[in-house]
This record gives C-alpha cells, sequence and structure tokens, in this order.
C-alpha cells in the first residue's frame, strides 16, 4: 500500500502565492512528474511522499502544476484514500471541476479505482469539457465494463461536444465498447472513424491504420467479438505484420465461433509453416476451440505438448478447459483425476463446470452435492449459480424438500439468480431487454410479433422443453409462460420486426442460452428464413436453416 497521507494533512489555502517562476519550484515540479510518470509502484509512492513534503513547505509549488502530478501518482497505485484526500484538496482550491486539466485527473483518479458513477459524477460538473474529459469518462465506463453506457456517452459527445472531433484514444475506446456490446455497425463506424484518424488526408492515406499491428489487432477481436468472424478474418489475413496476439486473438475467435477445424488449422500453420512460438495464452484458445467441438482426444493431445513440447506450465485456465472437455463429454472421473492432480488450488469455475456436467449427465445427486460443496468453498462473487445448479439436480431427482431448502438458503443470504439481459443493436443503437420487459417503447409490437412467432412455432410441432425452468414455482404452463419471456425472444421479436431483410440479427447474451431458447432459435431461423446470431457467456451459435453451429453441444 502507498503511504498515508492522512497523518500530515495536507496544509494549502488560497492564500499560499508562490512564485511560479521560482527555479526550485520549477524543478521540483519536473522532478514529481518524473516519478508520476515512471509506472513504477516504488516511484509512484514517491512522488505522493514528495508532493506532501512540497505543500507542507513555506514555499509550496503552484497546485495546478502539482496537483495532475500527484493525482496521476495515485491512479497508477489505484490509491483510493490518498485520492480523495486530493480531491479535497482540489475543492478547497476551487479547482475541480473548475480547472480542467485537474478534473480530467480526478476523472482518471476514480476510472483507476473502479469507480465509473464517481468518474461520471465529475464529469457531469466539468463545465469545460475538454476532449481528454470525454476520452477519460468513455473509457472509464468502457474499462469498468458499461459498454452501452460507453456508447451513449460517445453518442452524447457527438451531439453536445461543438468542435470537438473524436481523435485515435477516442475510436480506440469505442471499438472496445463496441465489442464489449456487440455493437457490429457502431464498430464498423468507429473503424472509419479510425481510418479517418490516423490514415491521413493525403499520399498513403489508411496506411498507418493497415500497418499498426495492435490496431489491427483490436480490430479482429471487435469483429469477432461482434458476430462477424468473416469480417475478422479479412482483417488478419490482410496484415502485414502479426505479433503473438494477433494469433491468438483470431484462433479463439474461430473457436467461439464453431469453426473449430478452421481454429486448430491457423494453429499448424502458425507452428509449422509461421514458425511463430506459442505462449500459454494460445493454448487457452485451442484448448477452448476442442471445449466447443467436444474434441477429447484432441484436447489430451494439445495439453500434453504443451508442457512436453513447448514447456509451458499450466495455469487455472488450462486446467479449467481440460476439466470442461472432459467433464462435458462423460469422463467426470478423468475429470476429477485432472483437478487433484493441479499445481495450483481449484477455483470456482473448475467445480461449476464438474457440478454442471454432473448436472447433465445425471451422475447422482451424491456427486453433485460434493461438487456444489467445493464451489461453495471457494470465495467467489458467482454463489448464486452454484445453488441453481444444485437446484436443478434436487429437481431432477424429485428431491423438493431440498429444492426448497436452497431457495430458502439463497432468501436468507440475499442471492438472488443473475438476471438475463439480451441486447441487440439496430441502426447505430443498442436495445437493452430483460425477461418480461415492457418498457421498451415498441413493447406493444414486440409482443404481438412474439404471439404470432408462438402460433408459427406451435403449428410447427414445437413443445416447450421445461427441464431448464425449474427455479419457476407452479405448474408446467406457468413455467412455459415464464421461458416464452426470455430476454432473448424479446430481442428476436424485435429483430424480427426492425432488420432489414435478408440481414442477420445479432443479440448478445449475458448468460448461457437456455435449451428451450435454443431450439425456438433454431425453428425460428428456418421457419422465417433468417439467420440469428446469439453471443452467450460461452460462445457464438449461427443459427439458419434450422441448425446452429454449435451443432447442439454448448
Amino acid at each position: 500500500m502507498p503511504p498515508s497521507l492522512a497523518a500530515t494533512p495536507l496544509p494549502i489555502t488560497p492564500s499560499h502565492r508562490p512564485d511560479p517562476t521560482s527555479s526550485s519550484s520549477s524543478s521540483s515540479v519536473q522532478l514529481l512528474r518524473s516519478l508520476a510518470r515512471s509506472r513504477r509502484a516504488h516511484l509512484a509512492h514517491r512522488a505522493l511522499l514528495l508532493f506532501r513534503s512540497l505543500h507542507s513547505s513555506p514555499s509550496p509549488p503552484p497546485p495546478h502544476f502539482s496537483l495532475p502530478a500527484a493525482l496521476s501518482a495515485a491512479s497508477f497505485l489505484a490509491a483510493l484514500p490518498e485520492g480523495r484526500q486530493l480531491h479535497a484538496l482540489t475543492v478547497k482550491l476551487n479547482l475541480s471541476p473548475a480547472h480542467t486539466v485537474v478534473a480530467n485527473s480526478l476523472l482518471h483518479l476514480y476510472a483507476s479505482c473502479g469507480l465509473p458513477d464517481a468518474a461520471l459524477a465529475l464529469f457531469r460538473h466539468i463545465p469545460a469539457k475538454s476532449l481528454v474529459s470525454w476520452n477519460t469518462a468513455i473509457d472509464a465506463l468502457v474499462s469498468n465494463g458499461d459498454h452501452v453506457g460507453a456508447l451513449e456517452l460517445f453518442r452524447e459527445m457527438q451531439r453536445d461536444a461543438a468542435g470537438l472531433a473524436p481523435d485515435a484514444y477516442t475510436v480506440q475506446s469505442v471499438i472496445g465498447a463496441c465489442a464489449g456490446a456487440g455493437a457490429l455497425s457502431l464498430g464498423v463506424y468507429a473503424h472509419a472513424l479510425l481510418l479517418r484518424e490516423l490514415g491521413g488526408h493525403g499520399h498513403g492515406h489508411g496506411q498507418a491504420v493497415s500497418r499498426d499491428v495492435l490496431i489491427n489487432n483490436s480490430l479482429v477481436d471487435l469483429y469477432g467479438k461482434c458476430g462477424a468472424a468473416e469480417l475478422a478474418r479479412q482483417v488478419f489475413d490482410r496484415m502485414p505484420d502479426r505479433d503473438i496476439t494477433s494469433w491468438n486473438v483470431m484462433i479463439l475467435t474461430l473457436a467461439n465461433h464453431g469453426r473449430v477445424r478452421e481454429s486448430l488449422d491457423l494453429f499448424d500453420r502458425m507452428t509449422r509453416l509461421e514458425n511463430v512460438v506459442p505462449n500459454a495464452i494460445t493454448f487457452v484458445a485451442v484448448l477452448s476451440a476442442c471445449n466447443h467441438g467436444g474434441m477429447v482426444e484432441e484436447g489430451r493431445r494439445y495439453f500434453e505438448i504443451m508442457v512436453s513440447e513447448y514447456g509451458i506450465r499450466p495455469r487455472i485456465e488450462h486446467y479449467g478447459c481440460m476439466v470442461d472437455i472432459l467433464a462435458r463429454a462423460g469422463f467426470i472421473q478423468e475429470a476429477l483425476d485432472v483437478v487433484s492432480g493441479m499445481n495450483c488450488r481449484p477455483d470456482a469455475i473448475i467445480w461449476r463446470s464438474l457440478l454442471d456436467a454432473c448436472c447433465k449427465q445425471n451422475a447422482g445427486s451424491e456427486l453433485s452435492e460434493a461438487m456444489a460443496k467445493m464451489a461453495l468453498d471457494v470465495p467467489d462473487d458467482a454463489v448464486s449459480g452454484v445453488y441453481v445448479l444444485l437446484s436443478r439436480v434436487y429437481a431432477s431427482a424429485q428431491r423438493w424438500n431440498d429444492v426448497g431448502m436452497v431457495r430458502r438458503l439463497m432468501s436468507e443470504e440475499g442471492l438472488k439468480k443473475e438476471p438475463g439481459f439480451s441486447s441487440i443493436e439496430m441502426d447505430g443503437l443498442v436495445h437493452q431487454f430483460v425477461a418480461g420487459d415492457t418498457s421498451h417503447p415498441l413493447s406493444e409490437e414486440i409482443y404481438m410479433k412474439l404471439d404470432e412467432i408462438e402460433e408459427r412455432l406451435a403449428s410447427s410441432g414445437y413443445k416447450p422443453d421445461l427441464s431448464e425452468a425449474r427455479m419457476v414455482a407452479g405448474m408446467d404452463h406457468t413455467k412455459g409462460a415464464a421461458l416464452r419471456l426470455h430476454s432473448e425472444r424479446l430481442a428476436i421479436s424485435f429483430g424480427l420486426l426492425k432488420a432489414r431483410a435478408g440481414a442477420p440479427i445479432r443479440i448478445l447474451k449475458n448468460l448461457r442460452v437456455c435449451k428451450d431458447c435454443h431450439t425456438i432459435s433454431k425453428l425460428v431461423s428456418e421457419l422465417y428464413g433468417v439467420e440469428i446470431i446469439v453471443r452467450d457467456r460461452i460462445r457464438f451459435h449461427h443459427f439458419k436453416d434450422g441448425v446452429c453451429s454449435c451443432k447442439d453441444y454448448w
């Protein structure tokens, strides 16, 4: 932890009027800035100590010169208590939010400390917002996972920030937000902005972008996460220079889209033809491909060569992939053997993978209970998911008293099943739905379309699969009604209403797609002649002509 400033209050008041031209003051500020820019923890600590020392002296440097450097050091260290002291000082000196440079430094501090709401609240009060203000606020939202909020703020910037054109930093943040939100058309727009911003307007237009490896890697990631694997491959194939990250992103993109054979072929090309040495992240991507394809033998082989040929020590991510590959294919005992031989402590994700496999393989409630106990013994934020899986195990065994016990435990501990949502981008706007949502302006039309879909599904012989509606109380018709209101169905209805003819419907789902929604997505793609691309927590599903790219293995 950085040294606390609390023991020595910062004795600066507006009455201090140091001479800004003083050579000693100037050199002290330069040293402070150098320490803050070092990007080394011990030097950032020294910057904070130096700031305290300088402003305890009889002739402190001008605070609007020294405070940004001190805030930069606090941001690097994520030193929130010290940062709040500095914020209080800026208010005392009437520098925040009035002084834009100081306010921007505060924005960066709160973003670095994982407090996007505090950053956004401060941003709203800056009277003269600079491009840096907008960029920092947008990036604060992206860095903390609020991708939709970041895109809304970018739109606000375009609408309200007259005379401020986005620069490369803005566009890089927007590309990250588009990737996170699955917003393809906005991502294409950001790509065009990037070409304009970095490509120049004269000779060699666009060459700066086309040759920049980091930018191209972010574009491959963008198109991959927006469900446009072909566009991702085009960017990758046209890259004149690639680094290991380029290969890793492309291999993982193909794997996540169910193009498993292409993913593994690309790995072979990388290692055999291009002589690129894979790293630990490469093998996470390769093992993910094996997992998505249910390729047990290949998974075993790649795990072996990772260790024997490349000398890579397995990490928790590699073990997690192997456990999932084996357990989902029914090799639960072998998966347990892998866990017992790990060189690190299993995390909750591994135990939940085993619990999920036990549930799907009907491995028995005794083994499932053991897996649930192990998952609950590991500190984790997703405890509710373990209870939901265990409830399904008990329900499958018709142990209804135990189902009730799980519900009571969840209620007593204040736990709720993670709420699901689905988002869909249309004409540059991201529309988000939750189960049973009626907040959308077109809700009436959406539900009318949903009724039409239900009628066509019933006519085709569709029967709802209630196996994953176990946590819903009541009779089967109540469970069926709950399934009907799942968020992705509302997103599909909206997509059928608004999408251009022939255009795919692209949906992002924060949870894993349930069996019944997977089935109806296949049927809708056939009945309406439309391609539906769903990105769930695990992978992409490309529904077309009544089949899914995952081959019903997810």
